[in-house]
């Protein structure tokens, strides 16, 4: 099981910062095919996102 708070890999940090996120604040919850659900780690905001 992945870590909790766990740093996004290489991949997922370009596709965090193109869309126009701070990869350093945002964890990646679930990597699907086209799209990312991410965390924001002090507010607990909920985002999806585009590949």
């Amino acid at each position: 099981m992945a870590q909790k708070n766990a740093s996004p890999t290489k991949e997922q940090a370009k596709v965090i910062e193109r869309n126009g996120l701070n990869k350093l604040t945002w964890v990646v919850i679930q990597d699907l095919n086209h799209s990312m659900i991410v965390r924001h780690r002090i507010t607990g905001e909920v985002k999806v996102i585009d590949k």
